[in-house]
């Protein structure tokens, strides 16, 4: 069984807040409903001192262990998506925007005439060919997911 459940739900979700010792707000260090731990719960209640009880920015950025920009960027978030907004979002592409259907072609070909070849090895000539750096391992996935299709469907999709 796990020493703390709630921990480990909410590092699953990515709302883990990675820096619970910052945020020194009275709600958070004197009532046990309030954790310091979840980020959206944080930052909904700086937004809120900020909007409901006129807090300054400033402050409470400091109570609630976040900067200026951050504060500005969970607002805009919280604004255009409600609470939904202030959850963590995936850093970098969602696709394997560099993988295209020509890349693909070209790696089809090379596995086709040698299915000795590794993805290192493939990923050196991806780089030789079309001056693209792509490690090896997400060759590998997007090559293996255009394989589990049936040949109708089989053409490369990034958005897989």
């Amino acid at each position: 069984m796990s020493e703390d459940p709630k921990r480990e739900a909410l590092q699953r979700q990515g709302s883990l807040n990675p820096r619970p010792e910052r945020v020194s707000d009275p709600l958070f260090t004197e009532d046990e409903f309030f954790d310091a731990r979840d980020l959206i719960q944080v930052k909904y209640e700086m937004l809120r001192r900020v909007r409901r009880e006129e807090k300054t920015v400033v402050k409470a950025c400091s109570s609630f262990g976040f900067s200026r920009p951050s504060f500005y960027q969970a607002q805009a978030a919280f604004e255009r998506e409600g609470l939904g907004g202030l959850m963590p979002k995936k850093r970098g592409p969602r696709s394997g925007h560099k993988l295209t259907e020509e890349v693909m072609a070209f790696v089809q070909s090379e596995r086709e005439q040698d299915r000795t070849l590794a993805w290192s090895e493939l990923s050196e000539k991806l780089k030789a060919r079309f001056s693209i750096e792509v490690h090896p391992r997400s060759i590998e996935r997007v090559f293996k997911r255009t394989k589990k299709k049936p040949p109708s469907q089989a053409k490369f999709d990034p958005s897989d």
